[in-house]
């Protein structure tokens, strides 16, 4: 299937293939193959998931299957908590009998249908063709039983603002006679009197981590379809418990 792009906003979270899935880092472990190997996996609890929408050409400007993950809690009182799933949450996945769907229904305008499932934590998007799925229809692991290699997408560790040693691997300033207190300092960063400024890209201290990361073309282990869990060979980004997106790798 081939990729392409589609025109869309910049907080809204697209990622490219249909056949994906996603899911939760467990945590890293090492498993041994037949030969008595060690192979380090990071274990992955994919699935299962809920068909949220089906975006299409005609309506939307491009095919992708929206996904859910991880049920999110209801309001127990009138007052929603941030964690909680709000009205508008709840009505992205169920039919709760708003006026604005009454104004629509009367108006002769064909609703959408819902997944009539729980709101969900976690939700992306898969572009790519939706032949073969429905709304509402869950997905697991298994979708991924015949995969080689899978890119898995998280975010990152978080480490702050972070100096140049840290952040760059700077080895610093020495630390004998004529460095008074600056062991640390990422040194002179002017130019000359041409071009009289810095050019963009300079490393220096700042924000470290907290960034969406992707590695690709890891080898799939084992998949256990059981327990919803999924091996990958190798380190996956972010800490334990955090969020992913794993696809089918399109590397040849």
């Amino acid at each position: 299937m081939a990729n392409r792009l589609c025109p869309v906003s910049n907080d809204h979270k697209v990622y490219d293939m249909t056949k994906g899935i996603l899911g939760q880092k467990v945590g890293m472990t090492q498993i041994y193959d037949e030969s008595g190997i060690v192979i380090p996996v990071t274990v992955i609890q994919a699935g299962p998931c809920h068909i949220l929408q089906l975006r299409t050409v005609e309506r939307d400007g491009y095919e992708a299957v929206q996904l859910g993950f991880v049920d999110k809690k209801r309001p127990k009182g009138r007052r929603t908590q941030s964690s909680q799933a709000s009205r508008s949450e709840r009505g992205h996945v169920a039919d709760i009998s708003s006026k604005r769907t009454k104004r629509r229904k009367s108006a002769g305008v064909e609703i959408s249908p819902k997944a009539e499932c729980e709101p969900k934590h976690f939700i992306r998007e898969l572009v790519g063709e939706t032949d073969g799925y429905e709304v509402g229809q869950e997905l697991t692991v298994t979708a991924l039983a015949d995969v080689k290699q899978v890119d898995v997408t998280g975010t990152s560790k978080g480490r702050g603002f972070s100096g140049v040693m840290k952040r760059h691997n700077f080895h610093g300033q020495r630390a004998t006679h004529g460095v008074k207190k600056c062991h640390r300092h990422a040194g002179s960063t002017g130019m000359s009197a041409s071009p009289s400024r810095l050019f963009k890209g300079v490393r220096m201290a700042g924000q470290y981590g907290n960034a969406k990361i992707t590695v690709r073309n890891l080898d799939v282990v084992r998949v256990d379809a059981e327990n919803n869990l999924i091996l990958v060979r190798g380190g996956v980004p972010g800490p334990n418990g955090g969020y992913v997106i794993v696809r089918e790798t399109n590397m040849v």
